[in-house]
């Protein structure tokens, strides 16, 4: 067990001792060190007249009892309307071998609205009708249940209404800029790209 008493204080940045954290410590920006933080890759969806999709890794779970999670969307993109339109969304967790949906919910030159949809399998969420992706790892269906500001993004936070688990397999990453692979191969012999 550690002293984590003592490694706050060796880590005070008034007295930040950068010989002692490695040799290459340089100050950079906020999306330089989230660059090194992996995360998941999911394609936030909302459904109705103003749906819309978006590859998002800003996603996670807040609380079991009761089942709640939240994504940040940038308050100037076509999502935050439509989520805060909609009062509802739908989560679809990526496989590794879905690098090419995750690519394509993140163009700005898709079409706008349901049209979006057309180009991918999808069926609509049975609680929601938020578009859920074929072949993503999981989805969740939620209902928004409260907006917080957070600088230029708003965190929604949403109670799960349904959630589904799909294939076993790898799921698609996000790390130093780029989409990796993490996880134990899909049973079914689909190694993901």
């Amino acid at each position: 067990m550690t002293n984590n008493g003592a490694n706050a204080a060796a880590l005070d940045t008034a007295a930040l001792d950068t010989a002692a954290l490695g040799a290459e410590v340089e100050p950079v920006s906020l999306r330089e060190v989230m660059s090194r933080f992996a995360t998941g890759v999911t394609v936030l969806t909302a459904g109705g007249p103003d749906g819309h999709g978006m590859t998002a890794n800003a996603f996670t779970s807040v609380s079991l009892d009761p089942p709640l999670v939240l994504c940040c969307v940038r308050k100037t993109a076509r999502m935050h309307d439509a989520i805060v339109g909609a009062g509802r969304f739908a989560v679809s967790v990526l496989a590794a071998d879905q690098r090419e949906l995750a690519t394509y919910f993140a163009d700005r030159r898709r079409p706008a609205g349901m049209a979006q949809f057309d180009a991918v399998g999808w069926v609509p969420g049975p609680r929601t009708g938020a578009p859920l992706l074929a072949g993503a790892l999981a989805w969740l269906e939620c209902e928004l249940t409260e907006s917080y500001a957070g600088g230029d993004h708003t965190v929604f936070l949403g109670r799960v209404l349904d959630l589904r688990r799909g294939r076993a397999g790898r799921a698609l990453v996000f790390y130093g800029g780029g989409f990796h692979q993490v996880g134990a191969p899909d049973p079914a012999g689909h190694p993901g790209r």
